[in-house]
């Protein structure tokens, strides 16, 4: 089988792989397509992932199945690639991403491949039947909706609270739809006047240019409550969101980081966050219970993500990494 493996920091090679066999449990997909994710751009970029395949945001049908699931051969399904023990003690305080079997557990080889194998554990927890109202490459958002659902619920937001998104890639898009969906006022804000369009038509409250941090906090606040943001979701990494986030936020509010930074050499304020009592979370991965929930968001036509994303072929890959990295595209889906 044809698959895309990392060859260096900037692109994948496409080989020929033995196609993966059915093991004792378990299921072979024949992968449809697959989204790109952020995850995995950091992945090439720091260069952890060489001669490996990538992929996990996947839509495919179900070729070989020996499982005790209601899941049969010829079932078109989505699926997501970490699965929680449910035991451990970050499970019991619902710390699923943390868990050491979540952490390990994955889809074999990627699905940047024609076929990959999956568990039961997979089958029984993070496998879905695909809706039939939707197409694929809308299917697939179901695991990076799920991510934003599960920070949304951490950072405990409710019913009218002012909300703002910094970063309108595919991720903030996504975030603050879902928080629109708990009630909340979203407000959003990026440098690209695509993307503040595109959060226009998704139905965000207010958007905002963030070519400075004053102008930007100061029109923010005019146009939702002087006090500030209760909940300020930061989905671009960088020292300057940093900044326009501790502008935006009131006091006593909460910063939601959700982004990956290839240095991590950031910080926050430390007197800002004592003397205010900010509340910094991060938010990583979904349970099990927010995959289900992204999925009957976009089946019922809660979760706008028209003109998201642009298609490539396997063998046009490396276009798709090279048009993300220049911000020529939102997201890319891979057909496989």
């Amino acid at each position: 089988m044809r698959a895309a493996l990392v060859k260096n920091l900037k692109e994948f090679d496409i080989k020929d792989l033995q196609k993966p066999t059915l093991k004792d449990k378990g299921a072979i997909i024949k992968v449809i397509g697959c989204g790109l994710c952020g995850s995995d751009i950091v992945k090439l970029l720091h260069g952890t992932h060489i001669n490996k395949v990538l992929g996990h945001e996947v839509i495919g049908i179900i070729e070989e199945i020996n499982s005790d699931t209601s899941f049969n051969k010829g079932d078109k399904v989505i699926l997501a690639h970490h699965i929680p023990c449910f035991n451990c003690d970050y499970c019991r305080k619902h710390n699923y991403s943390m868990c050491e079997k979540f952490k390990k557990t994955n889809i074999t080889p990627g699905g940047f491949a024609e076929y990959i194998y999956i568990t039961e554990d997979h089958l029984k927890n993070t496998v879905f039947h695909a809706p039939h109202n939707l197409n694929d490459s809308t299917s697939v958002f179901m695991e990076p909706l799920a991510c934003c659902l599960r920070a949304v619920k951490r950072a405990n937001t409710e019913k009218n609270d002012n909300v703002m998104v910094i970063g309108l890639g595919s991720i903030g898009l996504l975030m603050g739809q879902a928080a629109k969906c708990y009630g909340a006022k979203v407000s959003g804000c990026d440098i690209l006047d695509e993307r503040i369009a595109l959060a226009q038509k998704v139905g965000f409250d207010n958007v905002f240019k963030s070519d400075s941090d004053e102008k930007t906090s100061s029109e923010f606040k005019s146009k939702t409550k002087e006090t500030g943001a209760d909940i300020i979701f930061l989905t671009s990494g960088s020292k300057s969101s940093i900044s326009l986030a501790l502008k935006c936020v009131r006091n006593g509010g909460v910063i939601l980081v959700f982004a990956s930074i290839s240095d991590d050499d950031l910080g926050f304020a430390n007197n800002q966050i004592y003397y205010r009592e900010l509340t910094v979370l991060g938010s990583y991965s979904p349970a099990c219970s927010d995959l289900e929930e992204a999925l009957t968001l976009l089946k019922y036509g809660k979760i706008n993500v028209t003109g998201f994303t642009k298609d490539y072929s396997l063998d046009k890959i490396n276009n798709a990494i090279s048009d993300t990295l220049n911000k020529k595209i939102l997201k890319a889906y891979i057909k496989i």
